[in-house]
């Protein structure tokens, strides 16, 4: 069972910030022609992997032409998603001046209209990343995943809604920005602003499924049923890989949720700290690297969300040895590790809690967690003042970029409770 995070005093976070910046200034300064190189590259294989698939699928009568063209499909639909998407998106490369790369009006080929995205993920999950009723990464308001959520029945069917909401992915993001758990919960109201936000997705979903479901199918001709089954096969591929990712990102064991009333008022390097703490590692080679977009460095990418992803390998040896100077664990492992840690919360936190156990103490055959290293408590939060990430000329902050709206929603109060 992972250490529990050391406690930093006001001058600690303080220095922990400004070396953090520095990285970020540094990376800033050096962007160039490389950057646009990789991406303008990446484009234009994942092009060629798309017409490729699809010219192949044509041909699928043949078994080989099915398995190569499905298998081009999906890694054309994963790069658009993941490295493509995803990271234009964040606005990684507005400062290039190409259209083509403006994050604001990026379109990309998934379920969930892009406007949309920008505020669910860019703005509410990256700027309140792992608090609980902030963030709804947190479960996609449909599982369980922290022990701040108190268990209903209906978490019973915790693995179940998993399965289903990794078959579905790109729709269970989809309806992100609408909060639907919260309209099926009362907690919400179905107003004009969200029917608008329905029939976007609707527009969005049409479009995506006559594509790929309607269009191709009925071009290949005799094809129609291997053309059909290969899209739907490509489609899935893309949303478990996507949830895969995703899920190792935020949830392994190690990762840290958190209370409103602790994120109030967070100086720069409180929300640093809490990026590490909220985010998980994977380890593995360059291509597992850019299939993930780079997600598989999430600490390096909570951290800094509107730097070019490719960076994030080339300067995590520099966080990492960061983290441990300041005693924060690193928290890394391969796929199958991080993603056997993540299967066994999401079954765990199906079930009630044992009576009498409070979050501290270990379950019965756990091993206890380790003292933290004493350090000094840090300030009241009410002595703290809020203050956002630096800008540069060339390139926004992370605290401009990721947000539509400049200030934060005001949090509320809740206890402090340990993380699973």
């Amino acid at each position: 069972m992972p250490s529990a995070p050391p406690v930093l005093t006001p001058e600690q976070l303080e220095a922990f910030g400004r070396e953090l910046d520095a990285i970020r200034a540094r990376v800033v300064a050096d962007l160039g022609e490389r950057d646009v190189d990789y991406i303008n590259r990446l484009i234009r294989v994942q092009r060629g992997l798309e017409v490729a698939g699809r010219g192949l699928l044509f041909f699928s009568l043949l078994p080989p032409a099915w398995i190569g063209g499905t298998a081009a499909l999906s890694l054309s639909k994963i790069l658009d998603n993941m490295e493509i998407g995803h990271n234009v998106m964040h606005g990684q490369y507005d400062w290039t001046g190409d259209e083509r790369l403006n994050g604001k009006s990026f379109e990309w080929d998934t379920a969930c209209p892009a406007d949309q995205w920008r505020h669910s993920h860019n703005y509410m999950h990256h700027t309140h990343t792992n608090i609980v009723g902030k963030d709804s990464d947190i479960g996609y308001g449909i599982l369980r995943m922290s022990e701040d959520e108190p268990w209903r029945p209906y978490y019973l069917g915790n693995p179940l809604y998993a399965g289903l909401l990794a078959t579905f992915f790109q729709y269970g993001v989809a309806m992100h920005d609408v909060e639907a758990e919260r309209i099926a919960a009362g907690e919400s109201a179905l107003d004009d602003e969200k029917r608008e936000k329905l029939q976007a997705i609707w527009r969005k979903v049409k479009g995506q499924t006559l594509k790929d479901y309607v269009l191709f199918p009925l071009l290949s001709g005799p094809s129609f049923p291997f053309v059909l089954a290969g899209n739907a096969t490509a489609n899935l591929t893309r949303n478990l890989w996507a949830f895969t990712i995703i899920f190792c990102g935020h949830f392994p064991d190690g990762t840290e949720q958190f209370t409103e009333e602790e994120t109030e008022n967070e100086t720069r390097g409180e929300w640093y700290y809490r990026q590490m703490l909220g985010s998980a590692n994977l380890t593995g080679g360059k291509l597992f690297h850019i299939l993930a977009g780079n997600l598989s460095y999430q600490i390096e990418h909570h951290l800094f969300p509107d730097l070019p992803a490719h960076r994030y390998g080339e300067i995590s040896e520099e966080v990492r040895e960061i983290r441990e100077r300041y005693g924060i664990p690193y928290n890394t492992g391969p796929l199958h590790r991080q993603f056997g840690s993540v299967v066994r919360k999401i079954i765990k936190l199906a079930l009630p809690p044992l009576p009498g156990l409070s979050r501290s103490e270990p379950a019965p055959g756990e091993p206890a967690a380790q003292a933290p290293p004493q350090k000094p408590a840090a300030a009241k939060a009410s002595t703290r003042t809020l203050t956002a990430v630096k800008t540069s000329s060339r390139h926004p902050a992370a605290a401009s970029t990721t947000s539509r709206n400049p200030v934060a929603p005001k949090a509320r109060p809740r206890k402090r409770t340990a993380a699973v």
